[in-house]
């Protein structure tokens, strides 16, 4: 199994707001915004966008998120250099960092693992 596409942009900005309203404004539909000056927008069908706001000193960066949809079955070629192997996060995906021959990183993500009383079919208590 490989990669299956982009699935998200993840954007960091100076201006949440702004940014926020300028994405809505080329289409984008707000689908969430935390309280921590973050959200998600996506056009159609599309990848999401994630947006994050940072502090003035930090440079904004733009990361692209790969899809895969079961990380056990994912099988990389020897020459992709895997820099972070699958983690848990905070926000119920899991996510791997490889790579690319020019030194950019990559974010594969996939669903978050799920307890049995979560699996689908599963009796809930």
């Amino acid at each position: 199994m490989t990669a299956e596409g982009i699935e998200a942009v993840f954007m960091e900005t100076h201006n949440w707001g702004k940014a926020a309203k300028f994405f809505q404004a080329l289409g984008f539909e707000l689908e969430f915004a935390t309280d921590h000056n973050s959200g998600q927008l996506r056009h159609g069908d599309g990848p999401s966008l994630f947006i994050a706001e940072v502090p003035e000193s930090k440079q904004p960066e733009l990361q692209l998120v790969l899809k895969v949809s079961d990380p056990d079955a994912l099988r990389l070629d020897p020459s992709v250099e895997v820099v972070t192997p699958f983690e848990d996060t905070h926000f119920g995906t899991r996510l791997m960092t490889v790579r690319d021959p020019d030194g950019r990183l990559w974010s594969l993500q996939a669903p978050g693992k799920q307890s049995p009383a979560q699996a689908p079919g599963s009796a809930q208590a």
